[in-house]
């Protein structure tokens, strides 16, 4: 039998092919996460690209861990009367959300700038090895998936929006990429290859950084200077303890790992039933309501920045409110790694779901960050310039006794609640790796209680009298995240893929 090299989940088959072939090379987890990368920008564009940004959480055997934040800056000047800034609607079947796209909506992408900073800091393979991959599902093309295919049409104004969009999203059909079609990019292929062999300057210095000035000139915000200065942080994750088990997290300032720490921090102080149950289900709406809650009053004050979120005199505040509860009652892809040294890395990326408009000869779009609702709660153009954006991505990494469980999800704000939900099931529930991330979930959303089907009718019902307004979805959807999860142990790696987002867990020997 071939000796155990790692285990992989994500959102996408040739994702996870990419890391098992450089597993199988004879790469550590963050060759992989790398490979893995590069890979999704390719073969999902509307969650991932070269134009976007993202987060990854390394922990390296018997070294600290770290997080790698190589997300999307805001731009330095707001030098634009009239930006290209305009709002679409996304149709998710149930329910419709409304995006803005446009050049004026894109902040300084980091995605490329990270990749290089993991390289140089963990990787052990020569860098063509890891982009080599992506090269080729680029150059002779991949066939969509289901999910991808579904991803297109959710937001198929954004795709449809330029005619630099268009040519390379919209087939000679009219159609944009459909479920079994091959889909190539060679413009991204040439871009990739400019990458490996003339590292990062190419594409934060030159003529890639003209290209990239020249699209956000006319309407948008990012220049050169922009591009030049970008920098990758590292921080020490946000680490705390929930019942018997440890988690670590991304720290502010983004908003998703602390939101979950006092989330978690509610549910520890409530005490948990059976799972679906009613108290189960209203205990958690009732978290989630408080949780948002919390997130605005704690933004407007400086608290969630500061991390005074976690504060036991603030949480107590909150904590009475659950107790006294009744008894019943955005685009993103996340990819887990982990090898047989021990080594684990648990990286979140977005684009957001692209601005709309393609760089030139490049085969990428950019993002459209400055359009999210969810990252700019104060309002449209209220950004603070130079500024790392907060996100809602949570990379985190889960200790239960002697296993580490690598996790995160897609889906803007419902990853707090996804990632919260797959915690308990885990911890509280005591469900295995499968069933933790494939069991029904709920999320609360502008007052509305948005449930999977798969809870009882009769605790639905009773859950239903309590609140404003119940949306039920038929089956499990990506509108409810999509946690990609590796677990590792002494003996064994396991991977499972959230079906929600077309995930796939392999185990590579």
């Amino acid at each position: 039998m071939k000796a155990l090299k790692g285990g992989i989940a994500c959102g996408h088959p040739k994702v996870a092919e990419a890391a098992e072939e450089v597993l199988r090379n004879g790469g550590n987890a963050f060759d992989a996460v790398v490979a893995a990368q590069f890979s999704a920008c390719v073969v999902e564009p509307v969650l991932a690209s070269l134009g976007g940004g993202g987060y990854l959480l390394a922990c390296p055997v018997n070294k600290q861990p770290r997080i790698y934040d190589f997300f999307v800056q805001t731009p330095k000047d707001r030098h634009q009367d009239e930006p290209d800034f305009y709002p679409v609607v996304a149709d998710f079947g149930d329910v419709t959300q409304e995006f803005h796209i446009g050049s004026g909506s894109v902040a300084t992408p980091g995605m490329v700038k990270g990749a290089f900073a993991i390289y140089e800091d963990l990787c052990t393979l020569p860098l063509q090895e890891l982009v080599d991959p992506a090269i080729r599902q680029a150059d002779e093309g991949v066939s969509v998936t289901p999910m991808q295919a579904y991803v297109f049409d959710i937001v198929s104004p954004i795709y449809r929006a330029t005619t630099s969009a268009q040519e390379v999203f919209v087939g000679p059909s009219g159609e944009l990429p459909r479920e079994g079609e091959l889909f190539r990019r060679p413009e991204l292929a040439k871009t990739l290859e400019g990458l490996v062999c003339e590292g990062e300057p190419f594409f934060y210095q030159g003529e890639m950084a003209q290209r990239i000035a020249g699209v956000c000139g006319s309407g948008g915000y990012i220049t050169q200077r922009d591009l030049e200065d970008y920098k990758v942080i590292c921080r020490e994750p946000l680490a705390f303890a929930y019942r018997s088990a440890m988690l670590r997290t991304n720290p502010p300032p983004s908003f998703g790992g602390i939101l979950i720490a006092f989330a978690l921090r509610l549910m520890e102080a409530a005490g948990i039933s059976s799972f679906g149950s009613g108290s189960h289900l209203g205990l958690l709406t009732k978290i989630m309501t408080l949780t948002q809650k919390a997130r605005l009053d704690a933004m407007s004050s400086g608290d969630l920045n500061n991390g005074n979120l976690l504060d036991a005199a603030y949480l107590s505040r909150y904590q009475q409110e659950v107790q006294g509860y009744f008894a019943c009652s955005r685009g993103t892809t996340h990819i887990s790694v982990a090898d047989s040294k021990g080594n684990i890395a648990s990286m979140s990326l977005s684009n957001g779901e692209g601005c709309g408009v393609m760089v030139p000869e490049t085969g990428f779009m950019l993002n459209n960050m400055l359009g999210e609702e969810d990252i700019n709660p104060g309002g449209f153009g209220r950004w603070q310039t130079d500024q790392r954006m907060a996100s809602m991505m949570a990379p985190t990494v889960l200790t239960i006794d002697n296993k580490q469980y690598a996790l995160g999800s897609g889906g803007s704000n419902r990853i707090r609640s996804a990632i919260l939900q797959v915690v308990s099931n885990l911890v509280d529930f005591k469900m295995d790796l499968e069933q933790a991330v494939a069991s029904p979930r709920i999320h609360v959303e502008q007052g509305a209680l948005n449930m999977e089907q798969g809870f009882s009718e009769l605790d639905t019902q009773a859950l239903e009298k309590e609140v404003d307004s119940l949306v039920r979805w038929q089956g499990l959807n990506l509108f409810f995240g999509g946690v990609h999860a590796v677990e590792l142990s002494d003996k064994t790696i396991r991977a499972y893929g959230d079906i929600r987002r077309g995930g796939i867990g392999l185990i590579v020997h």
